[in-house]
């Protein structure tokens, strides 16, 4: 069991958006190749729940930076694709 974990949320104005991105990002929760961390996904009403586990604090920082850039991608492409 990983020594180290962080679990970050998400927060939007409404469910549609929480589901809109945690459907985007969903994808790369496996995918991402790394012995050393495994990351989960759930959506919590209008908020994005990704928690990160991690063997060590470098893999946790690697995930946690990984994690935090794809969410932000996801957010500034709906952000292009609504003109918000």
């Amino acid at each position: 069991m990983p020594a180290n974990e962080t679990v970050l949320e998400f927060e939007y104005d409404d469910d549609a958006t929480a589901t809109l991105v945690a459907e985007s990002v969903r994808p790369e929760v496996g995918e991402i190749a790394s012995d050393r961390s495994a990351t989960s996904l759930r959506l919590d009403g209008s908020t994005v729940v990704v928690t990160v586990a991690a063997d060590d604090r470098v893999a946790l920082r690697a995930g946690v930076n990984t994690w935090v850039r794809l969410v932000g991608v996801a957010e500034r492409t709906r952000g292009l694709a609504t003109g918000s």
